[in-house]
This record gives structure tokens, sequence and C-alpha cells, in this order.
């Protein structure tokens, strides 16, 4: 099978398309033929080597940690699951990732794929999707009526963070660029806020809870627009502990794992018509580094998406 791989940490180019064997599969474990994966930033900084001390991966490695696909086979272990059902997953960022034809995935690490989309929209929810949702239900625990601030509206987590949010009853304001107005409007934002002309800190009434997606000077502006007793939720840097507790306020990080029951909910709100995938970009698993250039500029709008093979 096809698989791209890193032999060595580094820039675009230590990516390679290589032929390796299908993995073997462990009596806990599926094997999925994968149609789609998608890019997030983790996949390049971890290319680059800045989770090996944290996350200390043998190489070579397969990138690409979220994927939707169909069921090849199934461990010696594994019930509830068979040959032929239409998966997604966020699988463990310790093991070999889903750039490829096939991927070994813990069976606790899977859920069934929304019927109502295809598999590369499937495969662009399961990282962002879980970020967004432990950021704003998990640990922000929203309310009805509630303001949040989202920052980044068209990017990969930001689009499905509104959406979340709405769902959940929530006022949404979103910052983005003028040119993707339109899009974070129909993805239900209530108010959007152009940054390149705009200041979001002059721009709004106070609000409970900021989605941080951008970390910097944008983390530390954002304390200024919180209520008494708000929270930041940053999924880029740990918010400053004392600073939160010197203004009454609250601060979290969030950095996600698999979580299926997440999964699940997520495809029951697509399902029910109140979450869409945003897909900007598309990419064969040989285009690879344009991907991943893409993903390095920022500028994505939406997920990127690569595909490996067909259902």
């Amino acid at each position: 099978m096809l698989a791209v791989r890193i032999h060595q940490y580094g820039n675009r180019d230590v990516l390679a398309l290589d032929d390796v064997p299908v993995p073997d599969l462990g009596p806990d474990e599926v094997l999925v033929k994968v149609v789609a994966a998608s890019v997030n930033p983790v996949d390049w900084k971890v290319r680059e080597g800045w989770l090996a001390e944290n996350i200390p991966h043998a190489l070579p490695l397969t990138l690409g940690w979220d994927v939707s696909g169909v069921i090849a086979a199934v461990g010696s272990f594994v019930t509830g699951w068979q040959i032929g059902d239409a998966v997604f997953s966020r699988p463990d960022l310790k093991r070999n990732g889903t750039y490829a034809e096939y991927v070994a995935i813990r069976a606790s690490e899977i859920a069934h794929k929304a019927r109502t989309i295809s598999h590369p929209e499937a495969a662009s929810l399961p990282l962002a999707g879980i970020t967004a949702w432990e950021a704003l239900v998990t640990t922000a625990q929203i309310q009805p009526g509630q303001r949040v601030l989202v920052h980044a509206g068209s990017g990969g987590v930001g689009s499905l963070a509104i959406q979340i949010a709405r769902a959940h009853g929530a006022v949404v304001i979103a910052t983005t660029s003028g040119r993707n107005r339109a899009l974070v409007e129909s993805l239900g934002a209530d108010q959007v806020i152009d940054y390149g002309t705009t200041r979001f800190t002059e721009a709004l009434e106070p609000v409970d809870v900021v989605f941080d997606t951008l970390g910097g000077q944008v983390q530390d502006d954002s304390w200024s627009v919180l209520r008494p007793g708000g929270m930041l939720v940053s999924i880029v840097s740990p918010p400053d502990a004392a600073r939160a507790e010197r203004q009454g306020l609250r601060g979290a990080f969030v950095f996600i794992g698999p979580n299926p029951p997440v999964l699940q909910r997520l495809a029951a709100l697509v399902e029910g018509g109140r979450l869409r995938p945003v897909v900007g970009a598309e990419f064969a698993l040989r285009d690879i580094a344009r991907a991943h250039a893409l993903s390095e500029s920022g500028r994505a709008v939406g997920k990127i998406v690569l595909y490996a093979g067909t259902p």
C-alpha cells in the first residue's frame, strides 16, 4: 500500500510517498481502508519535530490523525463492528497515522460515519470537531443565551465551533477576514468582525466565553472582552492563570485525544442538519507537500482533505 511517511524530522522535503506493507492487525483493532484523511497543524508540527520530546515517535512514521473509511478486517477480540462498516476516527497520536491506503485503529477509537455526508467531509470532522466540542461544551460548558467569541471563524476548528455553539443556543461572534464574511455568516455567526479593518476589542459587548485558536497577542487582548467570571479557553497555549485570578476570570487549555462519544454527537448533529463540514481544499496523497504548505500558511478556509482511495 502507499503511505506518506517521514524518515527524519524536518521541512516538507522529508515527506515521502512509500510503498509499505498493509499494517498487521492487533486483536483489539480494526483495519480501515482509508477513503480520505485530513491535514491538521499538528501533522506538520510532528513532522518538524516540535512534539518529539513529549510524543517520542519511532521513525519512519506515517503522518495524519483524521480518517474516514470502511472496515476491511476486524481483530479477534473486536465485537460490535464488521467488515464494510463506514467509520471515522481521530486515532491515537502516538501511533502511525492515516496518510495511507490502510490504517490499523483500536476499535475503541472509531465511530459510525454520518450517513448524510461523503467520506472526505467526514474525514474533516474528527480532530477539529472534538477540539471545538471539548473546548466549548466540555470545558467552557456553554449555556443557551451565553455570548461566545470564536477567533478565526473560517478555519477548520472555528467553522465547527460556530455551529456547535449555535446548536447549544449560544449567541456567536466570530472574527475572520473580510473575504470569508459570507461563509462565517452562513455557518450561523450572529456577529462577524473583520480583523483586517476592526479591532475586536472595540467592536463587541462583553462575552461569556472566548475560544482562542490563535494565541499570542490575540489571546492577550481577549481577556479584556470577557465579563466577570467569564472563561478564555485556548487550543494554542495555556492562558495566564495569574492574570485570570487577578481579573476574576477563568482560563483553560485543551489538547484532545480520541473521543468516539463526541464523534457520535457530531455525527448526530450532521444528520440532523445542524452541522456541516467545510472542506476548503482537496489533494491526493502524492501532493502532500502542497497540502502541508497550505496548512502552514495559516490561510486555509475550513479543512484540507487528502484522498487515499475509494469506498
